[in-house]
């Protein structure tokens, strides 16, 4: 009796199982359907996507030693413009808008002032005593008119702009010659109008400079403003020059003090500050997925991937590192044409291609998952849903 209550309970027990193995192999089926990932493999990342590239006109291209592309803004990282901007000129002319104090000094008879001892001494034995009576006329506040002339009484107009003012001094001697017993004359600039450098943008002290026979250069009047400020850096600061109506920008890092780029500054010369704030995007089988920015001039992508936390040990395929990617193409719609790099970090050539390979703004950084991964999410999920039945096998015998 208790051998046919045994075999039945077993029986019982075996169907049990069994219905619990077919409902396990439902389970598994649709698991495998649906198996967690960070993204997809580098197979079915392309697979269905032939039609569309066509349609867009992306294609895939293996990073190698032939098709290292452009560094994005390459003219920012030369200083070949800023060169070509260099002119010869003086800072030592006078313009219009320049304000001028002149002393007008005579003897004898005078034109303009009353007389005011400006020297006395002795000599001879007989201790006689002499001074000179001078008349000084101070005119201050005269103005280079817009045609470039100064207007002086006894004298009329005088040019003045593109002259120094050692030639407009000589010029009112000349003008009082015959006129004034002995003129001199002295000039000097109050106002500077034409030998100034405009420094704006990102800078401590942004305003106008003058400039002076020590002839300054573009360091040169960044630090008088007081240097770069927040949020520009000294590695992501843009550097804006304009000359007579042209424009060259460079990383203000790539200037050297002193050289050819550093260009020694003329009146109406424009310096502007700027930064540009560039970040690049990271998905799939990362460290983390997320936005990051550049914090300096030239961002390599094995830096890139660095910051990212480069590719996950466990998922990654590190055969299938992809760089998506607008490029300028005058001849595509838009005038941009979408671009997939990818790199193979399975091979030693590509850590040294990564160093060169150098990203772009907006970039977008896909790792994607090794084909493995999928099956070994899938035994961990059949052990997930097996260990239950096994461990109940286990207390049935």
């Amino acid at each position: 009796m208790m051998g046919a209550m045994d075999r039945a309970g077993a029986a019982t027990r075996s169907g049990l199982l069994r219905c619990g193995a077919a409902s396990l192999l439902a389970l598994l089926v649709t698991a495998c359907s649906s198996v967690p990932s960070s993204g997809p493999s580098a197979g079915q990342l392309f697979k269905s996507e032939k039609a569309e590239a066509d349609k867009i006109g992306f294609s895939i291209i293996d990073v190698s030693s032939d098709t290292l592309p452009a560094p994005e803004l390459a003219e920012l990282s030369a200083t070949s413009g800023l060169e070509q901007l260099a002119r010869p000129g003086r800072v030592d002319l006078l313009g219009p808008g320049d304000v001028l104090s002149i002393n007008i000094y005579e003897v004898g008879v005078s034109l303009f002032g009353s007389a005011s001892t400006i020297g006395s001494g002795s000599g001879g034995s007989s201790g006689q005593s002499s001074s000179v009576g001078v008349k000084d006329q101070a005119m201050q506040g005269v103005t280079v008119d817009e045609a470039g002339y100064i207007t002086l009484p006894y004298i009329g107009r005088i040019r003045a702009a593109g002259r120094t003012t050692e030639d407009v001094r000589r010029a009112i001697i000349a003008g009082l010659r015959g006129k004034s017993q002995a003129p001199q004359a002295l000039v000097t600039v109050n106002e500077n109008v034409t030998n100034t450098v405009t420094v704006g943008g990102l800078v401590a002290d942004p305003g106008r400079q003058r400039l002076s026979l020590a002839r300054e250069r573009i360091l040169d009047a960044v630090a008088a403003a007081g240097g770069i400020k927040e949020p520009a850096t000294q590695a992501t600061a843009i550097l804006r020059f304009t000359r007579g109506g042209m424009t060259s920008e460079t990383y203000l890092a790539q200037l050297v003090p002193g050289s050819a780029a550093d260009l020694q500054l003329l009146g109406g010369d424009r310096i502007e500050i700027l930064q540009h704030d560039r970040s690049y995007t990271v998905f799939g089988a990362a460290g983390k997925v997320s936005e990051i920015k550049f914090e300096k001039a030239r961002l390599s992508l094995s830096d890139a991937v660095a910051r990212a936390g480069g590719p996950d040990a466990q998922q990654a395929d590190p055969a299938n590192i992809f760089i998506f990617r607008y490029q300028q193409d005058p001849t595509a719609p838009n005038a941009e044409k979408p671009s997939v790099y990818r790199l193979d970090m399975t091979r030693p050539s590509s850590y040294f291609l990564s160093q060169r390979f150098m990203m772009h703004d907006k970039d977008v950084i896909y790792v994607a998952n090794a084909r493995a991964n999928q099956t070994r999410k899938v035994v961990e999920i059949f052990n997930l849903l097996t260990s239950p039945f096994i461990q109940a096998r286990a207390v049935t015998r």
